[in-house]
C-alpha cells in the first residue's frame, strides 16, 4: 500500500479557515456583550435622568436637619442608612411593581399625583410655618434620637425624600414592556442598579448635610430651610395640578 503525503498546503488552509473561525465568534461574543452593556447602561442612565432630578436629595438636605433637631452627627448618619434603603426599595418598587399595584387597587397616576401632591404640600407648610427653638433649647439627646429614628420611614422618607412626583415617575419609567428574556434582565438589572445609585447619592448628601450646614451658619441656614420648603411647596402644588389637569382632561375638559 503506498504510503499517503498529506499537502501541506491543504494543511496550512485547514488551520487558517479555523483560525479565522474562531475570530469571528469571538468578535460576534464582543459585539453581543457590548450591545448588552450599551442597553443597560442606556436604560440605567433613563432611570438617573428622570428619577433623580425629582428626588432631589440637595434639596431635601435641609429640611432633614430641620426636622432632626438636637441629634448628634452619628444619629444623622444613621439616619441617612436608613432613609437611603428605605429610598431603594421604595424606588426599586415602583420601578418594577408600580404599574400592577395601581392595576389591583384601580388608581391611576393623576391620582397618585394629586393625593401625593397634597401630602408634599402638607409637609412643607409644616416645616414653613414651623416656629425654631431658641438657640438656648435644646431636646434630650436620647429623646431626640428616639423621636428622629421614628420619623425614618415617614415623613422623612415618604414624602419628603420620594414623593409622589418621584413615584409617578418611576412607575412610568418602569411600565415598560420587553421582547425576550434577555431584554427582561437588562431591565431588571437596570432598576437595581438605577435605584441604588440613587440610595446613594441620597446617603451621601444627608450624611454630610450637617458639616455643610455647620459652615453656613444658623442664619443662612433657616434662610435655606426655608426657601427649600418653599420650593418643595411649589413642587407640591404642581404635582397636584398635574395630576388635576390629567383628571379634567379625562372627562373631556382641556385647559
Amino acid at each position: 500500500m503506498a504510503p499517503t503525503h498529506e499537502d501541506p498546503n491543504h494543511e496550512e488552509c485547514f488551520q487558517l479557515g479555523v483560525g479565522d473561525a474562531g475570530a469571528d465568534t469571538r468578535r460576534r461574543i464582543l459585539q453581543v456583550i457590548w450591545s448588552d452593556l450599551s442597553q443597560l447602561a442606556g436604560a440605567v442612565l433613563l432611570i438617573l435622568g428622570a428619577v433623580l432630578p425629582v428626588v432631589n436629595p440637595l434639596g431635601d438636605a435641609p429640611i432633614f436637619l430641620r426636622m432632626t433637631p438636637g441629634c448628634d452627627e452619628v444619629t444623622r448618619a444613621l439616619l441617612a442608612r436608613r432613609i437611603a434603603f428605605y429610598a431603594f426599595f421604595f424606588i426599586l418598587g415602583s420601578l418594577l411593581f408600580g404599574s400592577f399595584v395601581l392595576a389591583v387597587f384601580g388608581l391611576s397616576i393623576p391620582v397618585v399625583q394629586v393625593a401625593g401632591g397634597a401630602v408634599v404640600c402638607a409637609l412643607a407648610w409644616k416645616v414653613l410655618a414651623d416656629v425654631p427653638k431658641p438657640v438656648g433649647v435644646t431636646l434630650d439627646a436620647p429623646q431626640a434620637r428616639l423621636i428622629a429614628l421614628g420619623r425614618a420611614i415617614t415623613p422623612l422618607t415618604l414624602p419628603m425624600t420620594i414623593d409622589a412626583g418621584a413615584i409617578s415617575v418611576a412607575i412610568t419609567v418602569g411600565a415598560f414592556h420587553a421582547n425576550s428574556f434577555k431584554n427582561t434582565v437588562i431591565q431588571l438589572l437596570a432598576a437595581v442598579v438605577g435605584s441604588a445609585i440613587i440610595a446613594i447619592c441620597i446617603l451621601l448628601t444627608y450624611r454630610y448635610a450637617h458639616r455643610v450646614s455647620s459652615k453656613i451658619g444658623r442664619t443662612g441656614m433657616m434662610v435655606l430651610i426655608r426657601l427649600s420648603a418653599f420650593i418643595m411647596l411649589c413642587i407640591g402644588v404642581g404635582i397636584s395640578w398635574d395630576g388635576i389637569k390629567s383628571l379634567l382632561a379625562q372627562v373631556g375638559v382641556h385647559g
